[in-house]
C-alpha cells in the first residue's frame, strides 16, 4: 500500500526541501524500467527481445523492488524534512518578529529625529544653535540618526526579501516532491499490473506442462549477486510457514510429508545446500518439482513450482536458484512444498524443520 506524502501549507515550509529535489530528480532519471526486454541479456541466451514468462516475472520483481525502495526513500526524506520544517518554522516566525521590530525601530528613529531637530533645514539649525559646539553636536546627532535609519531600512528590506524567497522556494520544493511521489506511485501501479499478468501467464504455462506431463525448458535466470558462505540455507528467502511436517489434512492421503512455505508465484526457490539434480518432473500431485541429492545420503524436494531453472545431472551450490514457486499439482494456493528424504522417492521423508535446524538454519514462523 502506498503511503501518502504528508501535506503542509507550502508557504510555511523551509527552503531546505530544495536539496531533496536533486535527490528526487536523480532517482527518477535512474528509475527502474517497467519490464523492458532483458537489457544486456541478463537472463541467458536466446532472443534478447523476448523474455520467457519466468524471466519476465523475475525482472518485474526486481523492478517492483527498485520502485518500492525509491518510493520509500522519497517518503522518508519527506518525513525527515517535516521534522526540519517544524524546527525551522520557529526561525521563520522569529524572522517575521524581527521585521516587525525593525519597522518599529524606524518609527522610533523618525520620532527622535523630529524631536532633536533632525527635520529642520540647516539654515534654521544655524540660527537656533547657542554655540558652534552645540551646532556640531546637533549635526553629529542628525548624521547618526540618518545612518541608523539607512541601516534599519536596508536590514528590514533584506530580511523581507530573504523571507519571501524562502517561502517561494519551499512552495516549489513541496510541489516537486508531491509530483515525484505521484510518479513513483504510478510506476509501482504499472509494474504491479504487468507483474500480475506475467504471474498468471507463468502459472498457465506450468499448468499446461503438468497436464501433458512434459516439462518446459529451464528458465534462464540471473543468479543472486551475492553467494552465501553458509553450507545450508532456507529454500526461500522471504516466506510465511504454513502446513508443517506430519500435519493432518484433507489434501493429503496420509500425513503431510514436508514443510510448506507460503510465497507468491514466481518467488525464486533456492537449493538448501550444494548437491546434484537427480530429477525434474512435471506431473502428479507435486506438479512441477525438482529433487536434489546432497552429501550424507539426503535428498531435498522442491514441489508445486511454476518453473525450473536447472536440468537433471546439474551440480548446484547452496543458495542457487533451482526454480520459481507456483501452485501446480495438488495445491490450494501459491506455496513451496519443501521435503527432506532418505531416498529420491516419496515415502522416506524426515522432519525438514528439525533437519535444517541441525544444520544451523532456524526457520521463522
Amino acid at each position: 500500500m502506498f503511503m501518502r506524502l504528508f501535506h503542509r501549507r507550502p508557504h510555511r515550509v523551509p527552503v531546505l526541501l530544495c536539496a531533496l529535489l536533486a535527490l528526487a530528480a536523480g532517482a527518477l532519471v535512474a528509475g527502474p524500467a517497467a519490464a523492458s526486454p532483458d537489457p544486456g541479456g541478463r537472463f541467458g541466451p536466446g532472443d534478447p527481445g523476448v523474455l520467457s514468462a519466468g524471466a519476465e516475472v523475475a525482472q518485474l520483481y526486481e523492478d517492483a523492488s527498485a520502485a518500492a525502495q525509491q518510493y520509500e526513500t522519497t517518503r522518508r526524506a519527506a518525513k525527515e524534512q517535516e521534522a526540519r520544517a517544524r524546527r525551522l518554522e520557529g526561525l521563520l516566525a522569529r524572522e517575521r518578529r524581527e521585521i516587525a521590530a525593525l519597522r518599529g525601530d524606524l518609527g522610533r528613529i523618525a520620532r527622535a529625529q523630529y524631536r532633536s531637530g533632525g527635520g529642520l533645514p540647516r539654515t534654521a539649525q544655524l540660527l537656533l544653535a547657542d554655540s558652534p559646539e552645540d551646532l556640531i553636536r546637533g549635526q553629529q546627532a542628525v548624521w547618526q540618526a540618518d545612518l541608523a535609519v539607512d541601516n534599519a531600512v536596508s536590514k528590514s528590506r533584506r530580511a523581507e526579501a530573504r523571507l519571501s524567497a524562502d517561502e517561494r522556494k519551499a512552495a516549489a520544493a513541496w510541489h516537486s516532491l508531491a509530483e515525484r511521489n505521484g510518479e513513483l506511485a504510478q510506476l509501482r501501479r504499472d509494474i504491479a499490473a504487468k507483474l500480475e499478468r506475467a504471474l498468471w501467464k507463468l502459472q498457465g504455462e506450468a499448468d499446461r506442462s503438468v497436464a501433458t506431463g512434459k516439462c518446459s525448458k529451464p528458465v534462464r535466470l540471473k543468479q543472486p549477486k551475492t553467494r552465501t558462505t553458509r553450507a545450508w540455507v532456507a529454500p526461500v528467502k522471504s516466506y510465511r510457514l504454513s502446513a508443517g511436517f506430519d500435519s493432518v489434512g484433507q489434501h493429503w492421503a496420509h500425513r503431510h510429508t514436508g514443510q510448506d512455505f507460503a510465497v507468491p508465484i514466481g518467488t525464486p526457490v533456492r537449493a538448501a545446500g550444494a548437491g546434484r539434480v537427480v530429477s525434474v518432473s512435471c506431473g502428479g500431485a507435486f506438479g512441477v518439482e525438482v529433487v536434489l541429492e546432497h552429501s550424507g545420503g539426503y535428498y531435498t524436494q522442491y514441489a508445486h513450482l511454476a518453473a525450473v531453472t536447472v536440468t537433471k545431472g546439474q551440480r548446484v551450490r547452496a543458495g542457487q536458484w533451482v526454480g520459481q514457486s507456483g501452485t501446480t499439482g495438488n495445491s490450494t494456493g501459491p506455496h513451496l512444498h519443501f521435503e527432506v528424504r532418505l531416498t529420491p522417492k516419496w515415502g522416506s521423508a524426515v522432519d525438514p524443520t528439525r533437519w535444517l535446524k541441525e544444520r544451523g538454519v532456524r526457520l521463522r514462523p
